[in-house]
């Protein structure tokens, strides 16, 4: 079972006490997983079973992870017509076309995983539930929001999928999925009941192997996380999945290759500094920025780090910060005073953010915080 503390006696993962949300107890009305499952049931119990069920999920591992766990629940459930739908590169479940995903799949429910929540809805009159892990940022009048933001510790989001689900069937046998997203978010050490069974179970290698299969489909150059739910949907633990030869795995296998290899590349590029802030520019068509800024965050513990990626998407600068400095990123982004436009960023976790930004927004941004901004 996962930790299930107090809302207001809870701390951050940087050690400060979470306030954001005891300010605003209307926005998290599940501050333990007993209050989660007590609102994810009745909105899964209002829903027809013959109805369109779309499952919008983040690409990574935790999201493809929980988007499968969940998809596989409601079928166990009933359930006849649930549809997964990955998001595009941006990964923002409000863009335009992220959107149009979503309807082409004709919901008349609508669940959104991993993507963070707002007060705008994704599509306006489908009830819809966020579940997630990152701060809160409201959500749509009369939709449901199930949070883990404030718990402790805080649990990824195929991890709380696994936990909320087995109040609807018996989802022991999924538990390997909801692993590869833990191990993928919070690391084989993180101190879950679930992820230590797990490993006894299925050992950490598997895990730590399948995981890094599965990311792969959303880092390369050639973004396709269908094959890895495919992948998932089509192997019974981490073991099989991690040897088979199916033309999914073969593929996620020649992913990860270029992903270890833009790696390599991309270490070799040097940060420049302004105040606290560490700035590293990569160029590549592999999303490894978020990679590149892990590696920096342990070797300039006392920096903001922020890894640019110029190659990633046309015309945008998509960049990851990370930090273990213990100052708050979101809040740190958030005070970056930046004209209005296109692009986003400053969503996710008190210790790990970014965004995507065209480059003259991106440009503005590096102005804000002294950086020069030639070669831009």
């Amino acid at each position: 079972m996962l930790p299930a503390p107090s809302l207001c006696n809870l701390r951050s993962p940087t050690g400060t006490h979470s306030h954001y949300l005891c300010r605003r107890s209307n926005i998290n009305q599940t501050p333990t997983l007993e209050a989660a499952r007590d609102t994810f049931k009745p909105f899964v119990e209002r829903i027809q079973p013959d109805k369109s069920v779309v499952v919008l999920h983040d690409s990574d591992a935790d999201g493809v992870t929980a988007g499968v766990v969940l998809q596989l629940a409601l079928s166990r459930t009933g359930f006849q017509n649930v549809t997964l739908v990955a998001p595009n590169r941006d990964r923002n479940a409000w863009t335009p076309a992220n959107r149009e995903r979503v309807i082409a799949s004709a919901p008349d429910s609508l669940f959104v995983l991993d993507l963070g929540s707002q007060s705008e809805p994704v599509i306006a009159g489908v009830p819809t539930c966020f579940i997630d892990h990152h701060r809160p940022e409201g959500v749509p009048p009369g939709d449901t929001l199930i949070s883990a933001y404030t718990w402790e510790p805080i649990p990824n989001t195929s991890l709380l999928i696994w936990e909320l689900c087995s109040s609807l069937t018996d989802v022991s046998d999924l538990d390997w999925i909801a692993a590869i997203g833990t191990v993928s978010d919070l690391g084989e050490k993180a101190p879950f009941e679930m992820l230590a069974v797990a490993k006894s179970r299925y050992t950490a290698k598997y895990l730590k192997e399948a995981s890094a299969l599965i990311n792969s489909a959303r880092r390369a150059s050639q973004y396709n996380p269908e094959v890895a739910v495919r992948a998932l949907l089509t192997h019974d633990n981490p073991r099989s999945l991690v040897n088979s030869s199916t033309q999914e795995v073969e593929q996620l296998r020649e992913s990860r290759k270029e992903v270890q290899a833009a790696m390599e590349q991309a270490k070799k590029a040097a940060p420049v500094f302004s105040g606290n802030v560490a700035l590293v520019r990569v160029n590549s068509p592999c999303q490894i920025h978020p990679l590149i800024a892990q590696s920096w965050r342990t070797r300039l513990p006392k920096y903001i780090v922020m890894v640019a990626n110029e190659g990633y998407i046309p015309g945008r600068v998509n960049f990851s910060v990370r930090t273990a400095s213990g100052i708050n990123v979101l809040d740190f982004l958030k005070n970056v005073d930046l004209s209005p436009g296109e692009g986003s960023y400053g969503h996710g976790h008190d210790s790990a953010s970014g965004g995507s930004l065209p480059v003259e927004r991106w440009n503005e941004l590096l102005t804000s915080l002294g950086f020069e901004t030639k070669g831009f």
